[in-house]
């Protein structure tokens, strides 16, 4: 199950954090993985990573924002199957205290950088890969009864958050770039079903990475440790999730044991969205 031989993967914001561990896993499950960051050196360490474990991929740097970027790098694919969009930034602020240039900057990266891979990267599905093409009763999305079986097709998985849907303090910008990323998903998914191309998101609540490690030494020198148990908690069963963990449902999404769903969001929120009452 959940095998990914011969597939082709392209991971936005795959450098660190979310993008790193989905990268990691594909490569892992048999996936050709490109590495797509802002950070060189950081998507070159993950290439190295999965092929001292055996894998195959390669990294391409560029800027999710820039249209002209983005389409050079996806025309430089031969094909591609498996499309998930992780790079994100993040912002503290009410709308009152998020400036002009922050909400710019969010909805740069965070809107029109899954907008920038959706446009360049949904014509290479379309005309070559097929995620799922072995398999012949799995309907749309998977096999000659209705999905990719023709040679085309694939899946994208857009990273978004609980904040699309439910009401976070301080989160003004953000919360906004994840509705938008919410709907671009919904949209997607319609518009690409007679194609083959199934299209869903992933909704975490707050996981352990590298930023927020970094957020913690930024605005809490000295009581690290205090804030992130206290961030930990609010999730009901009590800790943050793992990139790991994220990734695993990505896996899911992206394999042929997923090929009846699209259009959907999955909250994996360690119960924040229908138990923190």
């Amino acid at each position: 199950m959940f095998g990914l031989t011969n597939k082709r993967a392209a991971i936005t914001g795959a450098g660190s954090g979310i993008g790193r561990a989905v990268a990691l896993l594909l490569a892992r499950q048999g996936a050709h993985v490109t590495i797509i960051d802002i950070n060189e050196d950081q998507a070159r360490g993950v290439v190295e990573e999965i092929e001292a474990a055996g894998g195959k991929a390669d990294m391409k740097q560029a800027d999710v924002s820039s249209q002209q970027e983005v389409a050079a790098l996806f025309a430089g694919f031969p094909s591609l199957d498996i499309l998930v969009n992780s790079a994100g930034v993040s912002h503290i602020g009410t709308a009152e205290s998020t400036s002009e240039a922050d909400f710019d900057r969010l909805y740069k990266v965070n809107v029109k950088g899954v907008y920038n891979c959706l446009y360049a990267g949904i014509p290479v599905m379309k005309k070559g890969g097929g995620v799922q093409g072995d398999r012949k009763d799995s309907g749309a999305g998977g096999g000659k009864d209705g999905g990719t079986g023709g040679g085309k097709g694939g899946v994208i998985v857009n990273m978004c958050s609980i904040a699309a849907t439910v009401g976070i303090p301080d989160r003004f910008a953000y919360s906004m770039t994840k509705g938008a990323v919410y709907a671009m998903t919904l949209s997607v998914a319609k518009d690409y079903l007679k194609e083959g191309i199934r299209c869903n998101c992933i909704s975490p609540a707050r996981v352990h990475t590298p930023f927020v490690d970094g957020f913690l030494q930024k605005n809490y020198p000295g009581k690290e440790q205090e804030m992130f148990e206290k961030l930990s908690k609010t999730q009901p069963i009590g800790r943050m999730a793992k990139p790991e963990e994220i990734a695993g449902l990505v896996l899911y999404l992206v394999s042929d044991e997923a090929s009846f769903i699209t259009g959907c969001d999955y909250p994996i929120d360690g119960g924040f969205t229908k138990l923190n009452n």
